[in-house]
């Protein structure tokens, strides 16, 4: 009697602990800050997520170590960006062998063509020569990356996922679409908040420049101009001729600031303040979060401090 009734209790714990095991976290891999937070928020406690490129960090100029290989390498799910903005991403991922499930968050998106205005690299082979040199690779196909930069593009981001983790985890399907679902409620609210404090400002105060061209997205969407003396990526130089030509247009259309990015060196901009007499309106947030205790710590607080320091600027 004492054996059966050690015997149903075993049983019984085992049944009692089986939901545990079925309930491992996906284990998931996002490219860099603002993908890993918009994925944990679709995920949520279903998911593992790790970020390749962590908060203030420069996708741009990531170089994969090793350590990063291996985490792909056991990765359940791997979720990129994509329009070309992980150059890097296609030989990480060969060199892993991963088997993972990969997610592009941007499928859908309608690509905004840019012209990399003084930057198109004339210098040509010279250059491309060099970026081979230096193992760089940035080369978007003419396409601008940085689309989440639109919240609608966000919407699309969101879909995309929810679809890639039921298809990786379909017991997690009611979860994912649950999970969505609230944050796509308040990727609108924000979307409404950004469009109400842009219509407030003067159209005549609508221009600024930032470090590089990580916000063409933002003012298709929202009714702004943005310059920068960099193009797409922040590995191209702004030649002196390219800087002297922004300052030229500076102080012609007399452009009220200039903007800091968190993964740029600010002394072009400084010296571009001083010469024009623009004023240095703060730090935007572009392609990487804050760290948690940050002003930009998550994809939302980042939208809501940029438009915050935006008008904060251009309303004076």
């Amino acid at each position: 009697m004492l054996t059966r009734r050690l015997l149903l209790a075993s049983a019984a714990a085992i049944a009692f602990a089986a939901p545990a095991f079925a309930q491992d976290k996906l284990n998931v891999i996002a490219t860099f800050s603002i993908l890993g937070d918009i994925v944990q928020n679709v995920g949520g406690d279903r998911v593992e997520v790790t970020t390749l490129v962590g908060p203030d960090g420069d996708a741009h100029v990531f170089q994969p170590a090793p350590a990063d290989a291996q985490a792909v390498a056991g990765a359940d799910v791997i979720v990129a960006n994509g329009l070309g903005f992980e150059g890097w991403m296609d030989r990480l991922v060969e060199a892993s062998g991963t088997k993972a499930t990969i997610i592009t968050a941007s499928e859908g998106v309608t690509p905004r063509a840019f012209e990399e205005e003084g930057h198109d690299h004339a210098e040509g082979e010279d250059h491309d020569h060099a970026e081979e040199e230096a193992g760089h690779d940035h080369d978007h196909g003419g396409q601008d990356p940085h689309a989440w930069q639109s919240v609608a593009n966000v919407e699309i981001y969101v879909g995309n996922i929810e679809r890639g983790l039921t298809a990786a985890d379909p017991e997690g399907a009611e979860t994912y679409k649950a999970n969505a679902a609230a944050y796509m409620a308040e990727l609108q609210a924000v979307d409404a908040e950004i469009k109400a404090a842009i219509a407030a400002l003067p159209e005549d105060r609508r221009t600024i420049v930032t470090s590089h061209d990580a916000f063409g997205y933002f003012g298709d969407a929202y009714g702004m101009t943005f310059k920068a003396p960099q193009g797409i990526s922040t590995e191209s130089e702004a030649s002196a001729a390219d800087v002297a030509a922004l300052i030229t247009q500076i102080r012609d259309e007399k452009i009220p600031a200039v903007f800091m990015e968190n993964i740029s060196d600010p002394r072009l901009l400084d010296q571009i303040a001083a010469e024009t007499g623009a004023k240095v309106g703060g730090t935007l947030y572009s392609d990487a979060l804050s760290g948690p205790e940050g002003p930009a710590g998550t994809y939302l607080t980042m939208m809501r401090y940029n438009i915050g320091q935006l008008t904060a600027a251009l309303g004076q």
